[in-house]
This record gives C-alpha cells, sequence and structure tokens, in this order.
C-alpha cells in the first residue's frame, strides 16, 4: 500500500542535536513532529538548528505541545496559569515552523473530582486560551482523544465532539490517535463520528489495554480496515515510535498492506 504525509514522532530520541532527522526522508517519511517534552524541546539555543532542517529538507514539521505536568482543567490558578503560559511560548518558538500543533484535553485532579463541572469548563476555557495565541502566529490546534485513564477527558468521541464544539475556534480540529482509541475500544466509533473534525492522526500499535506505543502490526489494531477506511483523509498520519529503527518498521508495515 502507498501511503502518503507520514510523518515521524519519537517519544525517546535522546541528545542535544537533531541531526538525527535528517535521516527521516532516506527512511521515507515526509514529515516531523517535535515533541515539546524533555531534551526534544524547541528552545531559543537549538531553533536555528530546527529552521535550518526547514529550509534544507522538505520535511512538513508539526509540533506536540508539552503534556508532562500539564493539566488544562486544574483548577489551581497559578499552576494553569503556567502551563498556558509555557504552551504560548512553544507556540511563539513555532511561528514560522509548525502549521499545526497537538494539545492534551485536560483531566480530573483531586479537587477537580469534586467539581467535574467547573474543571470541565475550565478545560474548555484553556483550550480556547491555546486556540487564541496560536491563531496569532497561523497555528491550528488539534485536540488528541485520550487511552483508557481514570479522569482523563477526552477517551470517547461524542465527548471530543463537545469539548470542539464548545471551544467553538475557528483554528481548532482533532488529533485522532489509533492506539488510544483501541485502548478504549472506541476506534470504528471514532472513524465513524469523527471523521470530519479529523485533521491530523497518531498511529502506533497495542493489545487493547494499555497505552504500548508499539510498532504497526504488533498488536490488535486492524490496520488495513483502518487505511482503506482513511480514503480521502489528507491530514498526516504519525508513527510514534521508540526508535528510528521501529519508524522503519511500521514503514514497511504499511508498504505491505
Amino acid at each position: 500500500m502507498k501511503v502518503r504525509n507520514l510523518s515521524f514522532s519519537s517519544r525517546v530520541e535522546t541528545g542535544n542535536s537533531f541531526a538525527w532527522v535528517y535521516q527521516l526522508e532516506d527512511l521515507g517519511y515526509t514529515g516531523w513532529e517535535i515533541v515539546q517534552e524533555g531534551l526534544q524541546t524547541l528552545h531559543n539555543g537549538n531553533l536555528g538548528e530546527v529552521r535550518e532542517i526547514r529550509d534544507t529538507t522538505d520535511l512538513k514539521i508539526t509540533m506536540h505541545l508539552p503534556f508532562s505536568d500539564m493539566n488544562l482543567a486544574g483548577l489551581n490558578d497559578g499552576i494553569r496559569n503556567e502551563a498556558l503560559r509555557q504552551m504560548h511560548r512553544c507556540l511563539a518558538l513555532g511561528s514560522g515552523i509548525v502549521e499545526l500543533a497537538v494539545v492534551h484535553p485536560g483531566y480530573l485532579s483531586p479537587y477537580g473530582s469534586q467539581m467535574p463541572e467547573k474543571a470541565w469548563s475550565t478545560h474548555i476555557g484553556s483550550i480556547r486560551n491555546v486556540c487564541d495565541t496560536a491563531a496569532e502566529y497561523g497555528i491550528t490546534i488539534a485536540v488528541e482523544n485520550m487511552p483508557e485513564m481514570p479522569k482523563i477527558f477526552g477517551k470517547y468521541p461524542d465527548e471530543m465532539l463537545r469539548t470542539l464544539e464548545e471551544v467553538n475556534r475557528d483554528n481548532v480540529g482533532m488529533t485522532l490517535d489509533i492506539g488510544h482509541a483501541n485502548t478504549v475500544g472506541v476506534v470504528d466509533e471514532f472513524l465513524e463520528k469523527c471523521k470530519d473534525q479529523i485533521l491530523h492522526m497518531h498511529i502506533h500499535d497495542n493489545h487493547g489495554k494499555s497505552d504500548e506505543h508499539l510498532p504497526l502490526g504488533r498488536g490488535t489494531v486492524q490496520w488495513k480496515k483502518i487505511m482503506e477506511s482513511l480514503k480521502g483523509y489528507n491530514g498526516r498520519l504519525v508513527t510514534e515510535m521508540a526508535s528510528l529503527q521501529e519508524g522503519e518498521e511500521c514503514l514497511a508495515y504499511l508498504r505491505n498492506l
């Protein structure tokens, strides 16, 4: 099977250089998703290096906004405002480099569990805030569905649709994470109900119980069926792997479908 618009996102690539990114096109990838976590974070010190990658390759670059310790539904205003400040900074750095950034929904903290409606409205307001800042830089926000985890928003199609409707911004859509949906058992439901909202996709495999991030074909996801259902989809397909070798395995699997 010939698949277009494939991007690579690494969860564990380390080091202070992005030299490994230059291997992506040789492998067959046409995009790179920068993960704003740990040593992969785009910052003023490596901004020139990333701009050089933009200028000297044909890679389409997207961004995954930070998610560790970031709760957009958090009811501690000071902590939530700091999370938003960091996201705003990432968007500013990505200006002129990325056109789309992925964001995770919020979740219920112990206090939020006592006031779930307030936590929900805070989650919506925070995503609006991120969208409004992103709009200043010409960046689209794609909210990602979540795996089977307790007290987190965005696990189900109807909840994702409600989120997008209530955020109500022109520059918001959805990132469909197939691996996440598989842990909840709602892959087909997402593809059916949310197809008009999907701007971006993350692809990785698991056995339906936990978010394993396995190479395609090593779990229970029905990839042939999914790829056939994606006719007409023009967004990016991002493999979220632990190494370039696993990324190459994904490419080989897709080509052999």
